[in-house]
């Protein structure tokens, strides 16, 4: 083989190594959430809040958790994995009885939002936009997680969940989600700033689902 075919050869097995990392790049980064870097935790990770306002990574059932100075209790959690991501989301209620969710995940940073529920919707996922209560939600992302749930959440202590994740402009969300063989359950979700968030670890998790 002369010189310059060896050069050709070795040019094209240089172009099909990088097609193949491309087409690898572009599969990570379908489905939910893309997978958790290799190794530690992130360096810059403000611990010195975790260690003043409690940390919401730890948050389980019968934790008290304050977000706008309103006290809520944790009465269940909701820890999902998919692929190489895990979340949680956390059903919180006040003493008059008012419920919310919290969800918690790393996308790397700490994300946290307050979802409502929105037991009325006759809207269903699926379309690439959908208008709810006055905004225009974009869609996000979908997909198939599984759950464990521990406290009082209504649901059965494992299995799955589907998803459909929309957002506005300003970071407004909209959720569906479907458990097992359940319709889609709609939540309206406002993003939080760390600050807006204290915790108040309390006793061990509950074990009633």
């Amino acid at each position: 083989m002369d010189g310059s075919v060896a050069w050709l050869v070795t040019a094209v097995g240089c172009l099909v190594g990088v097609a193949g990392v491309v087409v690898a790049v572009v599969a990570v980064g379908r489905g939910r959430k893309r997978p958790k870097p290799a190794g530690p935790g992130d360096p810059f990770r403000d611990t010195d809040a975790d260690a003043l306002r409690g940390d919401p990574r730890k948050l389980k059932p019968g934790d008290i958790v304050e977000i706008r100075q309103l006290s809520y209790a944790v009465r269940g959690s909701v820890h999902l994995v998919e692929g190489a991501w895990s979340w949680a989301e956390h059903l919180l209620d006040t003493v008059d009885g008012e419920k919310r969710w919290l969800s918690v995940e790393e996308d790397p940073d700490l994300e946290l939002v307050l979802w409502d529920a929105e037991p009325a919707a006759t809207i269903t996922p699926g379309a690439p936009t959908i208008d709810f209560a006055g905004r225009r939600y974009s869609w996000e992302e979908s997909g198939q997680a599984r759950y464990s749930a521990t406290g009082s959440t209504g649901l059965d202590p494992s299995g799955t969940v589907r998803y459909h994740d929309y957002r506005a402009q300003g970071g407004a969300r909209l959720a569906f989600e479907a458990y097992g063989e359940a319709g889609w359950e709609v939540g309206r979700g406002e993003r939080l700033h760390r600050s807006e968030v204290m915790v108040y670890p309390q006793g061990g998790p509950e074990k009633v689902s």
